[in-house]
């Protein structure tokens, strides 16, 4: 792939504005000396005004999304691409998110360019379990964790029992639940069904990966590791049905 059609990919521009980069000597190597189209340079080699490129197509990124903030390119602002380099909404294919966090929510989420591992992840066959810190407007009772696990529960206005998650306390009003299924609003909605009310929700982990020490509103590119174990984890949930 030519230079100018990488960067075109990447959403530095049309490919006629990302000639034109090249034409201005703006497109160098690692080591300074200027590139031409026609160059052969790998992705990591390749430097715009003398810094890196954006992570390479089929890259996964991570982000510790704060409230208030919109997991969309077309809604009103403030949306997660705020937080990311404005080249992003542009990429082709685009870096798309994988799955949603609703405003109201913060937290763990996952962005890709990668169209079959964004399936992977949020297809509803694959069941990627999916780790919450909740904040209740009341103390736990301490049936809440058996009524989740029973796989019994009904959300208000569904007929389908949600299928097992699994509650552990960690102080008198909050609590970590991980599930396995992605239904609108669930966590929400599942402490509502056992008569409390959610004051502030933060996704912590999803399969393998955990948030971490990353702060609010930033954001890093996964190893390919990272990547492997997560697809590994989706795929190994899908055959067991969990």
């Amino acid at each position: 792939m030519s230079i100018a059609r990488q960067l075109a990919k990447l959403g530095y521009g049309t490919r006629k504005e990302t000639e034109r980069l090249l034409t201005a000597r703006r497109v160098t190597s690692a080591d300074g000396a200027v590139l031409k189209d026609g160059d052969r340079v790998d992705h990591d080699g390749i430097r715009l005004d003398g810094a890196p490129l954006d992570p390479p197509q089929g890259s996964v990124i991570l982000l510790n999304k704060p409230v208030g903030y919109v997991c969309s390119t077309n809604d009103r602002p403030p949306l997660v691409y705020d937080l990311l380099p404005p080249r992003f909404p542009h990429r082709d294919p685009i870096m798309a998110t994988v799955g949603r966090l609703d405003a109201d929510t913060s937290g763990l989420l996952l962005l890709t360019d990668d169209g079959a591992v964004n399936h992977l992840l949020t297809s509803p066959k694959s069941h990627v379990p999916k780790t919450y810190v909740a904040t209740l407007a009341e103390p736990l009772r301490g049936d809440e964790g058996e009524r989740f696990t029973s796989g019994t529960l009904r959300l208000q206005g569904e007929s389908t029992p949600l299928l097992p998650a699994r509650l552990d306390q960690l102080h008198e009003r909050e609590a970590a639940l991980t599930i396995s299924e992605g239904r609108y609003h669930q966590v929400r909605r599942m402490f509502a069904a056992v008569g409390n009310h959610v004051v502030s929700l933060r996704r912590t982990a999803l399969a393998t990966l955990e948030l971490g020490t990353l702060a609010e509103g930033e954001w890093r590119v996964l190893e390919a590791s990272e990547v492997a174990a997560l697809v590994t984890a989706a795929r190994n949930a899908k055959r067991s049905g969990a």
